[in-house]
């Protein structure tokens, strides 16, 4: 079988690829911590907050082999992975070389104490630098093969479920669930009735719509695609629009969370329930992050984005599907998808399967663990897996702005785009309202 449920998706998809090798690096890291040692070295990163070039060339001078090795790690498991998933090694490794080399720079800027004083971290940087490039060069075909978004960044949400405890999990879990599923069901209504009544839309191109601003951007859209049997241009338009207000977003979020005053942790979950993909959530965290010097608006996005609206995936599709095969299709669901459980797990984002294995891991060993978590936990095993979760995520916003072309946006036309700018207009006052006044204190309460 080599369909989504069959077994040989446990080594040919990208979610599973990226379950595998999130929990590989956790397993080494941990593996180095009890035996007296880190994965520090490897996990090498720019000085921060350096002020003078000479900071830069001393810091390379003495850790270039470490950003070979950790260039080679990256290359060697990517190649393979991409390999087994249909890509052939000479036309991934290069363009995954150059987007290395792109990262090494991304990050001494963004490390540099000018680039924090304006919070341009380096996820933004890159996404800033990628736009440009991407719009202004053109870019050789053979990078195609290297600029692998989705497997980038699932990889680093499965990293960050090491830096996510299980206890906040399971307490703010169900409120993440509850508000995802009032967010989610509105948004999607809202759409779909715009693109459908207001735009006479095709229903199949309104569901891709509705499930691209409701749940997840990208993966929503191909999932609910394939459910309904939408055209290829309606997920692409779906996914093109999505692009589109995630950027927008990555910008207005911080800076209206900023403006009101928000806590770090409430002003997160926002993010989480009004940002449409989970790369351009992050980077909005982040920033906000950076601001108040807390992991918190980090911690409570992903609750909302990952545990909250992700998981819906599946369950959108499950759904849709009936609806496209009862009320949409006249000729049945011949040769289509069978209609069953099959289909959520089909769908379901296994990444996140991966998130949550990677928080019980860590949970386990913070709880059973006789060491300090502060002077021996917290830098030795920790803070490793942190920085390479930075490096999957540098990677992610340099392809999203590399594959970002403005100018084929503006071919699609425009109800697609109000019926979801209609969307976006009931989803983020939405979602303010259910941060900052109904589940607040369950955010605040975020350490």
């Amino acid at each position: 079988m080599t369909n989504g449920d069959g077994i040989s998706s446990l080594w040919r998809k990208e979610d599973w690829w990226a379950v595998w090798l999130g929990l590989g690096i956790i397993v080494c890291a941990l593996l180095f911590f009890l035996a007296g040692s880190t994965l520090g070295p490897l996990a090498v990163s720019p000085p921060r907050d350096w002020t003078a070039s000479s900071q830069v060339v001393t810091h390379f001078a003495d850790q270039w082999v470490w950003y070979v090795v950790l260039y080679a790690v990256f290359a060697m498991i990517f190649t393979v992975s991409t390999k087994v998933m249909g890509y052939e090694p000479k036309q991934y490794l290069p363009g995954f070389t150059v987007i290395y080399v792109a990262s090494v720079l991304i990050l001494v800027v963004s490390q540099s104490e000018f680039f924090h004083t304006y919070s341009l971290e380096a996820p933004l940087v890159a996404l800033i630098l990628g736009l440009l490039v991407g719009n202004f060069a053109r870019l050789p075909q053979w990078l195609d093969a290297s600029l692998r978004t989705e497997y980038y960044i699932k990889t680093g949400i499965v990293l960050l479920g090491a830096t996510l405890p299980l206890t906040l999990i399971v307490s703010a879990g169900p409120i993440a669930f509850l508000q995802a599923t009032i967010v989610s069901i509105c948004t999607w209504l809202a759409i779909f009735f715009a693109a459908t009544r207001l735009f006479g839309l095709d229903k199949r191109f309104g569901a891709v719509l509705g499930a691209g601003g409701a749940v997840c951007g990208v993966s929503a859209s191909i999932a609910v695609g394939g459910a309904v049997k939408a055209g290829k241009e309606h997920v692409a338009i779906s996914i093109s629009i999505v692009s589109i207000w995630a950027l927008v977003m990555i910008f207005v979020l911080p800076l209206a969370s900023n403006a009101l005053g928000l806590h770090p942790g409430v002003a997160g979950a926002w993010i989480g329930t009004s940002e449409f993909a989970d790369a351009a959530g992050y980077a909005a965290a982040q920033t906000i992050a950076s601001n108040s010097g807390t992991e918190a608006p980090i911690q409570t996005f992903t609750l909302m984005k990952v545990i909250g609206r992700d998981i819906w995936i599946g369950i959108w599709a499950f759904v849709l599907s009936i609806v496209a095969v009862a009320m949409w299709e006249r000729g049945g669901n011949s040769g289509g998808e069978a209609l069953g459980i099959g289909v959520v797990w089909a769908r379901f984002p296994k990444f996140v399967i991966g998130f949550f294995l990677a928080s019980v891991i860590m949970s386990i060993v913070v709880a059973t663990s006789s060491a300090d978590y502060a002077t021996e936990i917290q830098p030795q095993l920790i803070t490793p897996i942190k920085t390479l979760r930075t490096w999957t995520f540098v990677f992610t916003f340099l392809c999203i702005g590399l594959t970002t072309r403005f100018r084929e946006l503006a071919k699609f036309g425009m109800p697609p785009f109000w019926a979801f700018t209609l969307g976006v207009a009931i989803n983020v006052p939405l979602g303010y309202l259910l941060s900052t006044i109904v589940f607040s204190e369950y955010w605040m309460a975020v350490p």
